[in-house]
């Protein structure tokens, strides 16, 4: 037998051991479930999810300490991933723009198989080591940037060529994983593991995996953009006003924030050319839209620095 042969044999091996790929014989007869019974199974399976996640939150709160700095000093934020996983991080990357107000380059996601593989499979992508290599290099990583890479498995060869290349340029890596002891966390400098164990249908890591992965980039980015000032109390404070209903829902974010009325707090957004964080220093400090984008610009942004320079002025009732 060839060594290449060898390998082959070592590697399936390997993948079977995984707790991802075996079957649970928990779910053996689901194929004879009612529908009911299986819907009930496949959501008492998702409720083991959060207490997985749960298990590895101070890695994770490392994590993403080191990425908010990173993102602080002008880095941008790319996650890496395969199939599902690349989709899941493709979907987190996406809401970050419309979300939070970042530039379209500060958090992206970089898929196998490129914009064709966010729709559907592109196969075999996967496992091509020299494109994850190359995607890192197309995106001009370096040491401002972080590369957070994503497998279930935690053995995709695209995933860990690309966290391997962009540690070697120096930017912070992160391996999030569902299985224990991974290649893709010896490759990072952070590793995340959230064993969720043998999926409801044998392999199938769309299903709890996928839904740990999405609860995780949800913390990556969301916290990090509370951590860069994106978040005043519990509000979006940097959305873009693209709609009717978020117009809507930022008027009753000035109107929460400040206590002014509905017409003043419509007023002002419309004044702050839809920046909830203009009208609202320009209600609560009794500035024009100009000076409030100066008194932010001077806070770095932060809502709440911007409103400790100064006296609110008396509310209306």
């Amino acid at each position: 037998m060839s060594d290449t042969s060898e390998d082959r044999d070592r590697e399936r091996a390997a993948l079977a051991r995984l707790a991802t790929e075996r079957a649970d014989p928990r779910y053996a007869a689901i194929d004879r479930l009612g529908t009911l019974e299986l819907a009930r199974t496949m959501n008492e399976a998702d409720a083991t999810v959060p207490e997985a996640v749960a298990a590895v939150l101070p890695e994770l709160a490392e994590a993403i300490d080191a990425v908010a700095a990173r993102l602080a000093r002008g880095g941008r934020l790319r996650y890496v991933g395969a199939g599902t996983a690349g989709r899941v991080a493709v979907m987190d990357a996406a809401e970050c723009p419309p979300t939070f107000s970042t530039p379209p380059d500060l958090v992206s996601a970089i898929i196998a198989g490129g914009k064709a593989a966010e729709g559907g499979a592109v196969e075999g992508t996967e496992d091509d080591a020299a494109a994850g290599t190359a995607a890192v290099a197309a995106e001009d990583i370096g040491p401002s940037d972080v590369v957070v890479g994503v497998a279930a498995s935690g053995r995709t060869p695209f995933v860990l060529a690309a966290v391997r290349e962009a540690r070697r340029r120096g930017a912070l890596t992160v391996g999030l994983s569902c299985n224990r002891g991974t290649a893709l966390s010896a490759e990072a400098e952070h590793a995340i593991e959230v064993q969720v164990g043998p999926e409801v249908v044998a392999g199938s890591t769309r299903l709890k995996s996928g839904t740990a992965q999405k609860f995780v980039l949800n913390m990556i980015s969301t916290i990090t953009m509370v951590k860069l000032g994106k978040v005043y109390r519990n509000y979006m404070v940097d959305m873009r006003v693209l709609n009717a209903k978020l117009a809507d829902r930022a008027a009753r974010m000035i109107v929460e924030i400040t206590g002014a009325d509905r017409r003043a707090a419509q007023d002002a957004l419309e004044a702050a050319g839809n920046r909830v964080k203009t009208a609202v220093v320009m209600i609560e400090l009794g500035v024009d839209a100009p000076e409030a984008d100066r008194r932010l610009e001077a806070a770095g942004g932060r809502l709440g620095s911007a409103l400790a320079g100064g006296p609110a002025r008396r509310r209306s009732a």
